[in-house]
């Protein structure tokens, strides 16, 4: 009889537990979830614009052979560093060699005239004096020997010229550089149009870019200064992104800036240098040059705080107990973090930092 009371009091505490432990869970999950948040405050910020270059050795210079022959020789390879007069090729010129024979059998030819004539003058110049000739005889011949050393004058400079073109058959560097490619080898017949290959001076490399009217005239007008020059000078350190992603190690500076903006494109284009002492950089490369823009007062969110919605950007302001779903405009930071905000949150505003992807414009939560 005993046993029968106790079992139906039992089960009533059974029931009066699981109660208690269901109204809590359910007032737990009653509660607003708990946030990080960001009290936002101006700060300074950099931009950078990035805009794609072709790079440029300070001098970029064909060679060409200033006569025509055929290649006996190649002293050099692609890629290989030379100095300014270094040999490159050898060119056989037939003619060139005999010209320089022909001119110096003409200096020898002029040479002995003009000592004939030297010697009839000084042997009639005695005769003259004697008064055996008339001196009209004399003049004539004394006419002869200037004009044999006009010719020997005449010669001589053919023999120069003729040296110096025979000299061209050894092309040399005309400036210090990097041998480009070599489309001409050993055996081939080249002219004066031919270009047996480039020397690029790559002590500076320069990087040539272009922005439209707007983004020139915005650009000029961050910088101080009361002319062109001026405000070129004032331009900060540019960075070089190279093809691989990888940042140049040294920081350029620009140069000039076109003076003209172009009738076909409405860009003005700007030249920036970058030193190579590496000799990393070559002609013909390509990258992205970045100029920086110092932002001093500077709204800065996270972006993993905003969410992407078509082609808006949307963050959660808190407000009370309950977030606010809020239209932004930014700009990406290089860092790949943060965003710049353009439009839309002021300093003093509270933001959510983290879990967006859970929120709807009115819900309520906690802050941690």
């Amino acid at each position: 009889m005993g046993i029968y009371k106790v079992i139906p009091l039992f089960i009533i505490l059974l029931s009066v537990s699981a109660c208690r432990n269901k109204s809590g869970a359910e007032l737990q999950s009653q509660q607003p979830q708990g946030y990080p948040i960001q009290v936002l405050r101006e700060q300074s910020a950099v931009l950078w614009k990035n805009y794609p270059v072709r790079l440029r050795g300070r001098e970029d210079i064909d060679v060409r052979p200033r006569i025509n022959g055929t290649i006996t020789s190649v002293y050099v390879d692609e890629g290989d560093i030379v100095k300014k007069g270094q040999p490159l090729f050898s060119i056989d010129s037939p003619s060139a060699v005999e010209a320089v024979a022909s001119a110096e059998a003409s200096v020898a030819s002029a040479r002995a005239n003009m000592a004939s004539a030297r010697l009839d003058v000084e042997r009639l110049r005695s005769l003259a004096e004697k008064n055996i000739i008339s001196n009209v005889q004399l003049q004539a011949y004394e006419n002869q020997y200037r004009g044999s050393m006009a010719s020997v004058e005449q010669s001589e400079a053919s023999l120069v010229q003729a040296r110096t073109t025979l000299g061209w058959t050894t092309v040399t560097s005309p400036v210090d550089g990097i041998v480009g490619t070599i489309p001409y080898r050993n055996g081939s017949l080249v002219g004066s149009t031919d270009v047996l290959t480039t020397i690029a001076n790559s002590s500076d490399i320069i990087a040539y870019f272009s922005m439209n009217e707007k983004e020139f005239l915005e650009f000029l007008n961050e910088y101080p200064g009361d002319n062109q020059s001026e405000k070129i000078s004032n331009i900060p350190e540019l960075k070089l992104i190279l093809a691989d992603g990888a940042e140049y190690t040294e920081g350029g500076f620009i140069e000039t800036i076109s003076g003209i903006i172009d009738d076909y494109t409405g860009s003005v284009s700007l030249r920036a240098v970058f030193p190579n002492p590496s000799g990393m950089l070559r002609s013909g490369m390509s990258g992205v040059v970045s100029i920086p823009k110092n932002i001093r007062r500077a709204i800065i969110v996270p972006q993993k705080s905003t969410v992407a919605q078509q082609d808006k950007t949307l963050i959660y302001k808190v407000q009370g107990d309950s977030v606010v779903q809020t239209v932004i405009t930014v700009i990406p930071i290089s860092d790949g973090k943060e965003y710049l905000v353009n439009r839309g949150l002021e300093p003093g505003d509270t933001i959510v930092t983290d879990g967006v992807a859970t929120h709807s414009n009115g819900k309520k939560i906690t802050v941690k």
